[in-house]
C-alpha cells in the first residue's frame, strides 16, 4: 500500500528572468515501511521536492497525497496535525539546530510545541529514550551542537525527528557531511530504525552508492523532472537513460584493477529558468536525435516497472 503518492507535482519559483521550474510534473509512490532514493547532481530539484511533500514550501500545481487523504493545501490546523506524522532529517546536523540550546533542549523541543508530555518527569524520560535509541550517550544530554561531533550531532537531529513518532521521514542528504566512517553508521541506525518503528522513507542523495545500499526503489531527477524510475536492484542491474548511466559510471569500482569506463558528459547544463519544450538532456547526451531537440519525452513504463523519459528508450520497447 502507498503511504505517499505525488501527481503532476510542481514547484515554480517566480526570478528576475522568467519562471525556475526546480519541480516539474512529479508523479511517483512511495509504499509503507519502504525507502525510495531520489538521486540526481545538486540543482536537479531534489531537496525542493522533498521540502514540497512536508509542505515547507507551498506547491505550484498537482498532488499531495499522504496515508489516502490528499494533503496539498490543507489548512493551517490540519497541516500543524500533520507535522506529527511527516518529519525531516536535514544535511548538515550543526546549521540544523539551534547552538544555543543543549541536547536536551533541542530534542524536547517538538515535544513541548505539541504538549506531547504530561510532566517534567515524562518529558525528560521521553527525552532519554530517544536518546537512547539514537546511541546517545545521556553523559551528553547538557552538552551544546559544538561539543559534539558530526555523527553525534546527526543522531541529535534524528532524535528530534522521531520525537513526535511520524510515519514518513524525509531524509535530505543526512549522511553527506559525514566522515565514511560516520556514514555507514548512521545508515544503519536508519534502517534499524526503519525496521523496528515501521517508517517510510523519502531518502536524498546525490551518492548512488548511499542509495544502492539503504533504497527499495529509486528515481533519478535531472533538471526538475524524473528521467528514470524503478527498484533499486534493477537499476544497477539494466540501466536506460544516459543520464542515469553517467552518474553510474562516476562510483568509484571497490577493485583498482579493473577499469571501468567512466562517462563524462560534454555540452551546456540546460536552464531551469523557462525550459524549452524538449529533452532536457538533450544538450549533454551523445545520442540526441532530432526528436529529442522537438519534444520533451514523458515518463514512459518500458517493462517491469521500469519507468524512462527518454524518447530512444521508448522506442526501444515499444519495438520489442
Amino acid at each position: 500500500m502507498a503511504l505517499l503518492e505525488l501527481k503532476n507535482l510542481k514547484k515554480h519559483f517566480s526570478v528576475s528572468r522568467g519562471t525556475l521550474h526546480a519541480v516539474d510534473d512529479v508523479t511517483l509512490s512511495i509504499e509503507e515501511k519502504k525507502t525510495m532514493g531520489v538521486v540526481g547532481e545538486s540543482g536537479c530539484g531534489k531537496s525542493t521536492l522533498g521540502r514540497t511533500v512536508l509542505r515547507m514550501t507551498e506547491p505550484t500545481s498537482g498532488e499531495i497525497w499522504y496515508d489516502g487523504q490528499e494533503i496539498t493545501y490543507l489548512k493551517r490546523k490540519a497541516a500543524r496535525e500533520l507535522r506529527t506524522k511527516m518529519q525531516m532529517i536535514f544535511q548538515d546536523p550543526y546549521s540544523s539546530i539551534d547552538p544555543r540550546m543543549s541536547i536536551t533542549q533541542t530534542i524536547e523541543e517538538p515535544l513541548k510545541t505539541f504538549r506531547l508530555a504530561k510532566s517534567k518527569e515524562d518529558l525528560r524520560k521521553r527525552v532519554w529514550e530517544l536518546m537512547d535509541l539514537v546511541g546517545i550517550a545521556t553523559r551528553y544530554a547538557n552538552t551544546y551542537p559544538h561539543e559534539l561531533d558530526g555523527g553525534r550531532r546527526q543522531r541529535v537531529g534524528i532524535a528530534r525527528a522521531l520525537a513526535l513518532d511520524p510515519k514518513f521521514i524525509v531524509c535530505d542528504e543526512p549522511v553527506s557531511a559525514l566522515d565514511v566512517s560516520i556514514q555507514a553508521q548512521v545508515l544503519n541506525l536508519l534502517l534499524e530504525l526503519q525496521k523496528e518503528k515501521g517508517l517510510t522513507y523519502m531518502f536524498i542523495t546525490h551518492d548512488l552508492s548511499v542509495m544502492r545500499y539503504i533504497s527499495d526503489d529509486i528515481c533519478v531527477m535531472y533538471l526538475g523532472r524524473i528521467v528514470e524510475k524503478c527498484p533499486s536492484d534493477e537499476l544497477f542491474k539494466n540501466t536506460l537513460h544516459p543520464y542515469s548511466k553517467a552518474l553510474l559510471s562516476a562510483i568509484l569500482a571497490p577493485n583498482l584493477n579493473k577499469k571501468e569506463e567512466r562517462i563524462i558528459l560534454g555540452g551546456e547544463l540546460s536552464s531551469p529558468i523557462n525550459p524549452l519544450p524538449q529533452c532536457r538532456f538533450a544538450p549533454r547526451c551523445a545520442n540526441a536525435a532530432d526528436e529529442c531537440w522537438d519534444s520533451e519525452p514523458e515518463l514512459h513504463d518500458v517493462g517491469g516497472g521500469h519507468f524512462c523519459a527518454c524518447h530512444q528508450v521508448i522506442h526501444l520497447a515499444e519495438n520489442k
